[in-house]
C-alpha cells in the first residue's frame, strides 16, 4: 500500500500534472495541499474518471488539502476540531487495508512567515492545537498517518545551507520543537527510517535557479503511528515532478507499506 503527499500549489494549474503523475504512479492514497479553489471547484469527475474518490477541504485563492484514495474513505473530519480556523488546512478520513482501518490526514500546516510576526505565532498556536487533537486520533485510530507540508525542516541535514537558514522561520528551534513535539506522541518520520541519500529535500524555491543549485528544504513529511511503522519498507522523494514545465515548487513523498 502506497501513501504519498505533494504540496502542488494550485490544484486548478495543475490538475494535468497531478493525473499524469497518478497514472505514472498510482499510489492508493494522494494527500494534496494548496488546492486554492473553492470547495464547489474541486475536479471530482476528473479523479473519479481515473478510479479515485475524493475528500477534500477547498478555499478560495488559499490553502486547501484533500485525500485521493482508491477505496472510499468514512468517517472524514475537516480541520482541527476545538480550533477556531476559517483556513482549511486539515482533512482526515479513514480507509480499508489488510491491516484493519487506516486514518490518513492530510495536513497543510502554517507558513508562518517570519519569527516573530503574527503569523509564525498563530503557526506555533495551529501546532499546539494540532498536538493535542493527534492525542485522541491516535487513541481511536492506532493505525495513522499524517502527511502533508510541514512548512519545517526539521535539522540541520534537511537545508542545503544551515548557517545561511539559521534562526529563520521553517527552520527556527520553536518550529522545530513543535515538530518533535509531534513525534513524541509515538510518530515516526518515514523518510528517516531509512538511508537517504544526502541533500535529499522536497521544496525548492522558484527563484535564483534554486532547483538546478538543489538549493531546497525537505518540509514536506509522511509521518507514521507506531503500529504504522514496522509496515513501512520505504520512503523516497520523487524529483521528477519539480523539473516539469510549470512545476510546484513542491514535489511528491511517497511511503509504501508492506502487509504479511
Amino acid at each position: 500500500m502506497k501513501l504519498a503527499t505533494w504540496n502542488i500549489n494550485s490544484l486548478r494549474v495543475r490538475l494535468p500534472q497531478v493525473l499524469d503523475w497518478l497514472a505514472q504512479n498510482p499510489v492508493d492514497a494522494l494527500c494534496l495541499q494548496e488546492l486554492k479553489l473553492a470547495d464547489e471547484h474541486f475536479p471530482l469527475e476528473a479523479f473519479t474518471d481515473i478510479g479515485y474518490h475524493a475528500v477534500w477541504a477547498g478555499q478560495k485563492t488559499y490553502n486547501g488539502v484533500a485525500v485521493i484514495s482508491r477505496e472510499p474513505g468514512c468517517d472524514t473530519t475537516r480541520n482541527l476540531p476545538g480550533f477556531d480556523d476559517p483556513q482549511q488546512r486539515v482533512i482526515a478520513t479513514t480507509l480499508p487495508s489488510p491491516a484493519g482501518p487506516l486514518r490518513v490526514i492530510s495536513a497543510y500546516c502554517p507558513n508562518g512567515q517570519a519569527v516573530g510576526s503574527d503569523k509564525y505565532e498563530y503557526k506555533l498556536r495551529w501546532f499546539a492545537a494540532l498536538h493535542e487533537w493527534l492525542k485522541n486520533e491516535l487513541v481511536a485510530h492506532p493505525r495513522l498517518a499524517i502527511l502533508g507540508d510541514y512548512n519545517v525542516a526539521p535539522a540541520d541535514e534537511d537545508v542545503h545551507d544551515p548557517a545561511k537558514w539559521e534562526g529563520d522561520v521553517l527552520v527556527s528551534e520553536p518550529e522545530r520543537q513543535a515538530f518533535r513535539d509531534l513525534l513524541d506522541l509515538g510518530l515516526s518520520d518515514a523518510f528517516r527510517l531509512f538511508p537517504q541519500p544526502e541533500k535529499s529535500f522536497s521544496w525548492w524555491d522558484y527563484r535564483r535557479f534554486a532547483f538546478r543549485r538543489n538549493a531546497g528544504l525537505r518540509i514536506d513529511h509522511i509521518l507514521l503511528s507506531e503500529a504504522l511503522r514496522p509496515l513501512c519498507t520505504a520512503c523516497e522523494i520523487d524529483k521528477a515532478p519539480r523539473a516539469w514545465e510549470q512545476p510546484s515548487d513542491h514535489t511528491p513523498v511517497v511511503a509504501t507499506l508492506t502487509f504479511s
